[in-house]
């Protein structure tokens, strides 16, 4: 909303109320609440995992594997301390080098995709690439979570 408008509802009484400046393409890229006719359409923030391993870009390959093995996935996505997504441990690293940093070790620059992706879309790609999950992060970079071809079965086209 406009600068005015934020300054007329707090006139009013309203104590919430924030001027955000970056606008609705960048709110709907970070998975933010939204309301009207279009905020229940099916997007990839609605499907979100949150509990695929994630490793630091200096920790073991050791270590990672220990936690991608206990887990129900085959790979670990390497992050910054603020979540920022720096690469990808596939399964085949993780029975490498135990003593490799994953940093030595990852796959740069998996492919992305942004909470408010249409799930149409994010099914057509899967197919259409043969892959079987897609990483969700937001504008900056920062892990969200992942969406799983097998989540979207029986979901509800748009």
């Amino acid at each position: 909303m406009s600068p005015r408008a934020a300054c007329r509802l707090e006139a009013l009484g309203f104590t919430d109320v924030y001027d955000y400046v970056a606008g609705k393409a960048d709110w709907l890229a970070h998975n933010l609440p939204t309301e009207g006719e279009r905020a229940n359409a099916p997007t990839a923030g609605m499907k979100l995992r949150h509990d695929v391993p994630i490793a630091g870009p200096d920790e073991t390959v050791a270590a990672v594997r220990a936690r991608v093995d206990a887990s129900r996935y085959r790979f670990a996505l390497v992050v910054a301390a603020d979540r920022t997504l720096l690469g990808r441990l596939r399964h085949t690293v993780l029975g490498g080098d135990p003593e490799a940093a994953a940093h030595e070790v990852m796959e740069l620059g998996p492919s992305t995709t942004r909470p408010d992706s249409p799930l149409t879309s994010i099914r057509s790609h899967l197919r259409d690439h043969d892959m079987t999950y897609i990483i969700v992060t937001d504008p900056e970079g920062r892990l969200l979570g992942t969406v799983h071809a097998t989540d979207l079965e029986g979901s509800s086209p748009e």
